[in-house]
């Protein structure tokens, strides 16, 4: 099995290094290359949805990014411990409506001595905002520039 570091057991530095790379992966939207990730029998939640392997984690995020337009994601390291990362993210989206929404969540992730993760927890709110309320609005590259601020700086 090829590795994906950084490794566990993780430093508080490797730990940032791990987030920032699953919210580039995750602004890409390709759901092929962000199921790579993870193990292939991987364990999920997000919200109330349960999901087992990599192929029910493509399918999940390929309609996903069917209902969610100009997706952007940041996150941010809550806590580190061992093979345990805990990461605080938010993003912002709008649906086929137009309407505009920026999603509040929590995640807990668990990694295999491989850097693959093994488990993720996901607890999300959804919360409607103007289109003058958005506050990512880097290109449709995906990747947030490393001038952006975070969520901390953006008081999020």
């Amino acid at each position: 099995m090829l590795l994906r570091p950084p490794l566990p057991p993780f430093s508080e530095a490797d730990a940032v290094i791990k987030v920032r790379k699953a919210e580039d992966a995750w602004n890409g939207r390709d759901p092929a290359q962000v199921a790579l990730a993870y193990t292939p029998d991987s364990r999920w939640r997000n919200r109330s949805t349960f999901l087992t392997g990599r192929a029910e984690i493509e399918q999940f995020l390929a309609g996903k990014w069917q209902r969610e337009f100009e997706y952007r994601l940041i996150k941010e390291l809550w806590a580190t411990s061992g093979n345990r990362i805990a990461v605080r993210f938010v993003y912002e989206y709008h649906d086929a409506d137009g309407q505009w929404w920026r999603a509040h969540g929590n995640e807990n992730w668990l990694f295999d001595e491989a850097g693959y993760m093994a488990e993720r927890h996901a607890s999300i709110n959804d919360v409607a905002i103007a289109e003058a309320a958005r506050l990512f609005r880097w290109d449709r590259s995906g990747v947030r520039p490393p001038d952006h601020p975070g969520l901390s700086e953006l008081r999020l």
